[in-house]
């Protein structure tokens, strides 16, 4: 019995050291465990761009933005999208916002803005708004989850900032997990644009 119980505790035990050596190598992680208490686990600003053929989709959601309509996937069909992950305590998302604005100007006649705000209340989302001049609509996700749950496995919802582009096809076009840079976020959005 004892050389049992030995046993299943030898193999419990390298099954977690290998786990935990297997995600020595994710750097959202290794931020989880730094536990620096910025409260947010920030992307590095990795770009993934998904090849025609090949891109994700996700699932249809609904919600209710900071001013209180509802807003559904369904009035993304046909559109590009640019859909931005972000609360407004989170610092390289307050860094992000005047980028956003200025290319959600940029590109109001072809792409449509829509930011996810995973933490706040409408009243801080619209505060955000007005100090960053933000005119897009954003969907308050805090409490359900339901757009972060509809991009399960292209979204971590951990990494905030993140920002995708969507085609017209409803599929995901490419990611940035972090602070995005103008110029690459420009160019991924002109590269759907012009498909």
């Amino acid at each position: 019995m004892k050389i049992k119980r030995t046993l299943r505790v030898a193999i419990a035990a390298g099954l977690m050291t290998a786990l935990l050596v297997g995600c020595s190598n994710d750097p959202l992680a290794d931020q989880f465990r730094a536990g620096d208490n910025k409260n947010y686990i920030a992307g590095d600003g990795t770009v993934t761009e998904f090849a025609l053929g090949s891109r994700p989709g996700f699932e249809a959601f609904s919600g209710i933005t900071e001013s209180g309509q509802v807003l559904d996937s369904a009035a993304f069909e046909g559109n590009v999208v640019v859909i931005n992950w972000w609360y407004a305590a989170c610092a390289p998302c307050r860094a992000e916002a005047g980028d956003l604005a200025m290319l959600s100007v940029e590109f109001e006649d072809s792409v449509q803005f829509v930011g996810v705000n995973v933490r706040d209340t409408a009243e801080t989302a619209l505060a955000f708004d007005r100090n960053f001049g933000i005119e897009y609509p954003s969907l308050m996700d805090a409490k359900l989850g339901q757009v972060s749950l509809a991009f399960t496995g292209v979204v971590s919802p951990q990494a905030v900032p993140t920002t995708i582009v969507v085609d017209r096809d409803g599929k995901v076009a490419s990611r940035i997990l972090g602070r995005i840079e103008p110029s690459i976020l420009r160019t991924l959005i002109q590269t759907v644009v012009d498909q």
